[in-house]
């Protein structure tokens, strides 16, 4: 199944590789969790009977781009999303990354993405899930690497958030904070002065804080095609913190506060059953210190979507 997920993540990237490149969020999860996705809007008079009928979908999506310090990345997910009943929905997601710059580079699957949403009236809905690690954020090449070259944030969080739509637009809030932390022992002293892992931010024992997202959205339906523009506050709630090699514990200031992002989705409908999307974003604001590993700054994502 691994060497599948990856083959079919790998094509998805390739494909689209030379279309277009543009800056994006500091994702930990929240802001690409698929109950937190903008809804479609169509000119289809069918749509509605149609997806009563379809109660799954399947999503392949990748992307490709550059994080910091130059390191090259390639992402992907598989996404499987279920309505149970009129209420009730179930959405489970498995993420993939690839790391490639200064030398190193490491690949593998990432996190686990499994929640559940709650649909109390037509246009409000409650999510609560969780983002379960592939990994403890601990490889090594030969020595422990920074979280730039982990492909997970190896915490376990607990995912919540509320969405209301009126008309096309979509107001969505959401938290994701960890339960649990990593266990990277990464130490830039370690390193040698012409290795530029020297230059990272150390993160031993790291601690990372929760974030809180809020994300207005408006749907523009034209025929088959669809347009989301989005503006994407996250606020990182503390400084993050790592122990030094002396066992002190250090508090790793600017890793608090807030980035803003620009996004534009777009989503083109073959048939009632399959889709293409692109997601490209921009941020106006970022936190000074990103010691998790997370930023990119040149980025464009894709995704197939199968419904039935």
């Amino acid at each position: 199944m691994k060497t599948t997920l990856q083959i079919l993540i790998l094509c998805v990237s390739v494909c689209f590789k030379n279309i277009l490149v543009a800056q994006g969020c500091s994702d930990a999860g929240v802001c690409t969790a698929a109950s937190f996705k903008p809804v479609y809007t169509f000119d289809n008079k069918n749509d509605s009977v149609l997806q009563k009928s379809n109660k799954n979908q399947i999503i392949i999506g990748g992307g490709m781009g550059f994080a910091d310090y130059d390191i090259y990345i390639q992402t992907g997910n598989v996404e499987y999303s279920r309505i149970i009943n009129k209420k009730i929905s179930a959405d489970f997601k498995i993420t993939y990354l690839s790391q490639i710059g200064n030398g190193y580079e490491n690949a593998g699957l990432g996190d686990i993405f499994l929640s559940f949403n709650y649909q109390v009236k037509e246009k409000l809905k409650f999510t609560l899930g969780s983002k379960i690690p592939l990994n403890m954020s601990d490889r090594k090449d030969p020595l422990p690497l920074p979280m730039d070259y982990q492909t997970s944030l190896g915490t376990f969080d607990l995912i919540a958030g509320i969405g209301y739509e009126v008309k096309k637009i979509r107001l969505v809030a959401a938290v994701q904070y960890p339960l649990t932390q990593n266990k990277n022992t990464f130490l830039a002293e370690n390193y040698s002065s012409d290795s530029e892992l020297i230059n990272f931010q150390s993160t031993n024992k790291f601690e990372r804080a929760g974030d809180a997202m809020l994300r207005l959205s408006y749907s523009i339906g034209i025929k088959r095609f669809t347009i989301t523009p989005r503006v994407l506050p996250i606020y990182h709630l503390l400084n993050d913190k790592y122990t030094d090699s002396l066992g002190i514990k250090q508090t790793i200031k600017g890793s608090e506060g807030l980035t803003l992002n620009g996004n534009l989705y777009m989503v083109y409908k073959f048939s009632p059953k399959f889709s293409v999307g692109a997601n490209f974003g921009t941020p106006f604001i970022t936190r000074a210190a990103r010691p998790d590993g997370l930023t990119r700054k040149y980025v464009i994502a894709v995704e197939l979507g199968i419904r039935f």
